[in-house]
């Protein structure tokens, strides 16, 4: 802690216009990219981009809204067979997170505030009063988020009924419940700044992760204003996770990017076109930040049996240390864990494993 300390005070006087990341390529502005997927207006004035898969939104049975990953997008991988999809009248709405892709950046980014874009982009879309939601890593939190923020909530509508003209009318109020249907937390990032997980767990998986991602996290959570300058100068290695994933990869994991690499997508170099700080920094940023709550802390929001929340686990991960996630089910023992052996971080890579998620939390 000293150290950073030392290194935050040297870094002010030494290079303060180095401190400050570019301003970010916003999509649809003249200089920026275009914009070439729909998109949401919200509240704020912010746009959120999006992308339907599966059945038509209208006719659908399940509604599963999914937030994707670090350094990922709308465009992500999450397989599930044709044949699931149309048994079970499945609609997928995949969207960019705040800065990623097609989505404005938001600059006051928090946990708190990846709940309302949900929120919000479910009603523009009129999804209807009941969707799941699903979040890969990083993008977890957007789910703890909702768990926390917006488990149920409810909304006034009325009519008006006009009979013979103005000679008479009816107004109707009634209350409808929005809730959500269920949740799953795919390996689901973890922070090492809770507060109510045993110190001595965070810390060991902490030690797991590679030296200078230690540092990097740290700086994220304790000076966020210098992660733009600490992994962009020449002076430091790079996050693992940014600049040589591989480290971090499973046997199985490297075999997947593998086939990445051979059959690379189109769309790939457009989650982080406008501008890392923009996405992958604030992510960081919210993420390791100090959270107005601690998962463990949550409230089972289906306690009276309808919906329920799934984790999925590889025992090979070495980006998301399970031993956090083991110790959080245990203390919420309503979210059910699935730990699978053999498989590393890229579960939502694999059509078999992509297929089981679904199925459970639609069965159970």
């Amino acid at each position: 802690m000293m150290l950073l300390m030392i290194v935050a005070i040297l870094v002010c006087l030494v290079s303060y216009r180095s401190l400050k990341p570019p301003p970010p390529r916003i999509c649809g502005v003249p200089h920026g990219p275009p914009v070439t997927s729909p998109r949401i207006k919200l509240s704020d004035g912010r746009y959120l981009a999006y992308r339907e898969s599966g059945v038509d939104r209208a006719s659908a049975n399940y509604k599963i809204i999914v937030a994707h990953g670090f350094n990922g997008s709308k465009d992500m991988e999450f397989s599930i067979s044709k044949d699931l999809i149309k048994e079970q009248r499945i609609y997928f709405l995949f969207y960019d997170r705040a800065g990623y892709g097609e989505s404005d950046p938001h600059p006051s980014r928090t946990v708190k505030s990846e709940a309302y874009d949900i929120q919000e982009l479910a009603d523009k879309l009129k999804i209807g009063p009941k969707f799941y939601v699903l979040g890969v890593s990083l993008g977890a939190y957007s789910v703890y988020s909702c768990l926390k923020y917006i488990p149920h909530r409810y909304k006034l509508k009325f009519t008006i009924i006009i009979f013979f003209s103005f000679l008479s009318h009816i107004l109707h109020f009634f209350l409808v419940i929005y809730r959500l249907a269920g949740a799953v937390l795919v390996v689901p990032f973890v922070s090492y700044w809770w507060t109510k997980v045993p110190q001595d767990i965070l810390s060991k998986a902490l030690k797991l992760m590679p030296e200078k991602d230690q540092w990097t996290y740290r700086v994220a959570h304790y000076f966020p204003w210098l992660l733009y300058w600490w992994l962009t100068q020449k002076l430091f290695t790079s996050s693992s996770v940014i600049s040589d994933r591989s480290v971090l990869c499973s046997d199985r994991d490297l075999a997947i990017l593998k086939k990445k690499l051979e059959n690379p997508s189109p769309c790939m170099g457009k989650a982080r076109q406008q501008g890392d700080h923009e996405c992958l920094h604030r992510d960081m940023i919210a993420g390791f930040a100090t959270w107005e709550f601690d998962p463990t802390e949550l409230e089972n929001p289906f306690a009276e049996g309808v919906g329920s929340v799934h984790m999925w686990q590889g025992t090979e991960d070495k980006i998301v240390p399970r031993e956090v996630n083991q110790y959080i089910t245990k203390k919420l023992p309503w979210i059910k864990y699935h730990e699978l052996s053999g498989y590393g971080h890229l579960l939502h890579a694999e059509e078999e494993k992509c297929e089981d998620i679904i199925k459970a939390l639609l069965v159970e």
